[in-house]
């Protein structure tokens, strides 16, 4: 039995509804993944700085301690960036999905 027209057009419809969500939320997470770029490179210029300084005046408790801490941070974020880049996967295959259903409507 073939599915009615408005049917079709009705599916095809959700579908690039879907697609629309699905495309503005890799968008979003693409853009919280370079956020986050940014904010692992800042940490690393901290790193850097407090290693010179190390390099220049001495392991003071301090300058230990604040490089440690600059380091969990960069880990930290090196983390939540991997889980980002995760969910952009995810959300791009979800894409490709959709874009094989949409593409198995215009077939038939």
């Amino acid at each position: 039995m073939m599915e009615d027209p408005m049917g079709q057009t009705t599916r095809r419809d959700m579908l690039l509804a879907r697609r629309l969500d699905l495309v503005a939320n890799v968008s979003a997470l693409t853009a919280e993944a370079l956020r986050l770029d940014q904010k692992r490179a800042g940490i690393e210029m901290e790193v850097l700085r407090l290693e010179l300084e190390i390099g220049r005046s001495g392991a003071s408790a301090q300058l230990v301690q604040d490089l440690h801490e600059a380091e969990e941070r960069a880990a930290a974020v090196m983390q939540e960036g991997a889980r980002c880049e995760q969910r952009i996967a995810a959300a791009e295959a979800d894409v490709e999905d959709v874009d094989r259903s949409l593409a198995a409507k215009v077939g038939n």
